[in-house]
Parts: C-alpha cells; sequence; structure tokens
C-alpha cells in the first residue's frame, strides 16, 4: 500500500488527536488503534510499557486489542526467546517489520515460532520508543495473521512516522482525564501518573516540588518506595510529615494528587466529620442528634476543632477545610 497522501495524514493526526481530549482513558487506545487499521490494515495489537532485562521484557502495563491475557500469560515462558523484541534494546527508538517463519527460522526458536504461530502473528510491525538509562520502554505490536501478508518497507515507514503521535496522544489523553479527576479541586496541588510499578509518565512541577520537600533526595523518575508500597498495601491518602498524597488506580495506572500538608490534616476522624458537618450548616445541636452524642460532647469536639484550625468562626473553618480539598 501507499503512504496516505500528506493531506491524509494530516487528517489522521487532528482526528487522534481530537479523541485523545473527547474519549475516556477505557475508549482511547482502541479507538486510536481504529483509526490506523484503514491505512495500516492488521489484525490484532498490544500496546504497553516495559522494563528490558537478558530474560526478557518486564510488562509494566498492557493493552490488548483482540488479544486474549492467556496469550500474555503463555508469552513469558518463551519472552527469553523473542529476539525481535531483543533486537531494539538499547537503541533508543525504532521501527520494523519481521515475517515470523524467517525470523525465527533456527531450531532454538522453534518453541516461539509455535507460539507466535499459534496465535495468529505470522508477520508483525513492532514500534518501540525507549530509554537506554532506565532499560524502559513504550511500544506497541500490530499484527497479521496471513502469512503472507508481508510488512513492506513503506508501511514501516508509515507506522515509523505514526508511533510517536500515537504515543503522544495517548499521554495527551491520560492527562485530560487527570485534569478531570481534578475539577473542583480548590486546594493548591500537584499531579502525575505512574504505573503499579512506581514509574512516571507524568509530573507537574508542583507534584515534584511537594515530594522534594517530603523526600529531599528524590530525583524523580520513579515514585518514592514509601509511598508506592503504601498504595499497593491499599491505603489511602499517604499523610506524611510535609504532604499528603492521594491516589486512584485506573487501567493499571496511578492517578495521583499531592499537597502541602495544614492545619486540617491534624483533625481526627471524628472531627473532621463534625467539621464537615458544621460547614455545611448544621448546628451542635444536629450534629449530636446525627452522631448520636450529647450536645455537650459535640461542644467539646467543636472547640478542640477550633483550636486545632486556629479559627474561631465557621467561615475559617470551611476555609481551612477547603484547603485540604
Amino acid at each position: 500500500m501507499n503512504r496516505p497522501e500528506l493531506h491524509d495524514f494530516s487528517m489522521l493526526l487532528v482526528q487522534l488527536y481530537r479523541l485523545s481530549h473527547e474519549l475516556p482513558i477505557n475508549a482511547f487506545q482502541d479507538a486510536a488503534l481504529e483509526l490506523v487499521k484503514p491505512v495500516l490494515p492488521f489484525d490484532a495489537s498490544m500496546w504497553g510499557t516495559a522494563t528490558t532485562a537478558a530474560e526478557g521484557i518486564d510488562v509494566h502495563t498492557l493493552h490488548l486489542y483482540r488479544k486474549t491475557p492467556e496469550m500474555m500469560m503463555e508469552y513469558d515462558d518463551f519472552k527469553h526467546l523473542d529476539s525481535a523484541a531483543a533486537s531494539f534494546f538499547g537503541k533508543g527508538h525504532g521501527t520494523r517489520g519481521f515475517h515470523s517463519k524467517s525470523w525465527w527460522s533456527g531450531p532454538e526458536y522453534a518453541p516461539f515460532l509455535d507460539y507466535v504461530q499459534r496465535y495468529d502473528q505470522n508477520n508483525i510491525f513492532i514500534t518501540m520508543d525507549s530509554d537506554p538509562r532506565s532499560n524502559f520502554m513504550h511500544w506497541f505490536s500490530l499484527f497479521r495473521a496471513d502469512p503472507d501478508a508481508h510488512c513492506k518497507p513503506e508501511e514501516v515507514n508509515l507506522l515509523a512516522s505514526l508511533s510517536p503521535h500515537l504515543m503522544q496522544a495517548l499521554a495527551f489523553n491520560r492527562i485530560v482525564h487527570l485534569d478531570r479527576l481534578e475539577s473542583g479541586t480548590q486546594a493548591a496541588s500537584g499531579s502525575a501518573i505512574g504505573d503499579l510499578r512506581g514509574v512516571l509518565y507524568h509530573a507537574d512541577n508542583f507534584f515534584e516540588t511537594t515530594l522534594k520537600t517530603e523526600w529531599p533526595s528524590w530525583r524523580g523518575r520513579t515514585l518514592p518506595d514509601a509511598l508506592l508500597k503504601h498504595f499497593l498495601r491499599g491505603e489511602a491518602p499517604y499523610s506524611g510529615h510535609a504532604i499528603v498524597v492521594t491516589h486512584r488506580v485506573e487501567q493499571r495506572l496511578l492517578f495521583l494528587k499531592s499537597r502541602m500538608r495544614c492545619r486540617a490534616d491534624s483533625l481526627t476522624p471524628r472531627e473532621r466529620t463534625i467539621a464537615e458537618l458544621l460547614a455545611r450548616g448544621d448546628t451542635h445541636k444536629d450534629i449530636a442528634g446525627i452522631l448520636s452524642r450529647s450536645p455537650a460532647t459535640v461542644r467539646n469536639h467543636i472547640q478542640s476543632i477550633y483550636d486545632k484550625l486556629q479559627v474561631c468562626n465557621v467561615a475559617g473553618l470551611i476555609h481551612e477545610l477547603r484547603l485540604a480539598g
């Protein structure tokens, strides 16, 4: 097939970036691949991030398009034979096409060739962008089931032109999603996106500043171990000496928000509940009825809340609660 005319290629990119801003993260990658398919036909795909190692790739995130998780579970048994993926290691970035039967022709590759043929991966495009310093890579593969549908040089060149845009559009889609999660937040906060291994894909300046306040030696490529372990235990938020970090997990990604600690963080759970009831307009007698406590007990809690927040009225209380988000 011929490379699309410049106008058609430009229109494809316009559609791609429009989708990145309009679609939710659970729909964007499929839609992007469907956009590519008419100009670069393929049957299935996988799109993800990984760390490279001597024994093959260690997958961090993965999106499967017309492929099953069982395929990747079996891949772990053969990944040390995946010389196609290994041909990119340490190269920075690149795009290539592979005819499976020709590439894995040696007897030592027989188990891997059997594997790719069973999963209809007879011709494979791979495009990869990696950081040789950290061995971290972002890649996707396109698979063709027809053994005779070889990867032509002009198709490899087309994918090489498209792939940076696909990866950038995915980054935009995630950042837009993060912005939507934060809509309505009034506290000054930083934001970041990482994976469940702690690798950061996006972090704004405020996020980096807050984390360096808590961990002065932190350098920013991955989340601090203490923070990642806290979230993997299912705990939220992380309340440190100087900062508070909250998270949300979607599509095996961590969507993170950080802020500096404020006086409202010193409230106990019961005090926070009473403070929020006060902020919505309930009286101490209303709160006593809601919580099944005596009015005198609630008054004591309210005095403690005011002392901790260093305020003397509900207006000041509301302001302090807003600083906590």
